[in-house]
């Protein structure tokens, strides 16, 4: 679990000491170190020994660190305190910026038998959709094949030509 702390911006040509520190509380405690930097990274005996790693950026402007195997006791209030003093020719300004991140740790969410019976009857609507769309289709191509068959039959009642009846001739041959 990244616990992200973004301090000051600062120019890469201005000289900067910088100091971090990172406490932690647990629900209803006190603040304990658990963190530090001060020209070099230093972690302190704690809950959470052998477990920080720094995650920042080498400017100290990402000063984020990393708990590793995250369990549900690391639930909390984490502070990140970050001191920056600039190094200018005249004067030397201080810096100081507070950053609390609340963290609360749950357990991994396993399959409930609510998942399990929505995904079942996820699965069952699929099938019968998916049959009832291969029916409608099938009943369709019957009825086109019908109509189309009853629209040839008429075609051909009207381009049929009756054959002449001699006996119902209304035009008088001569010979």
């Amino acid at each position: 679990m990244k616990l992200l702390c973004i301090s000051c911006m600062k120019r890469e040509e201005v000289t900067a000491t910088t100091l971090v520190e990172w406490f932690y509380r647990p629900e209803g405690g006190r603040d304990e170190p658990i963190y530090e930097y001060r020209r070099t990274y230093h972690e302190f005996p704690s809950r959470f020994s052998g477990r920080l790693q720094w995650n920042g950026s080498k400017d100290m402007q990402d000063v984020s660190i990393t708990v590793l195997n995250v369990t549900l006791n690391d639930s909390g209030i984490y502070t990140c305190n970050v001191t920056r003093e600039f190094e200018f020719e005249i004067h030397r300004p201080l810096f100081r910026s507070s950053r609390l991140i609340h963290l609360t740790v749950v357990e991994e969410a396993g399959d409930d038998f609510t998942s399990v019976i929505s995904e079942i009857m996820m699965y069952i609507l699929l099938v019968f959709l998916t049959l009832w769309l291969l029916i409608e289709m099938v009943y369709c191509y019957r009825k086109v094949s019908k109509a189309e068959e009853a629209t040839q039959e008429n075609a051909t009642d009207y381009l049929a030509i009756p054959s002449e009846n001699k006996e119902n001739c209304s035009v008088p041959v001569e010979e």
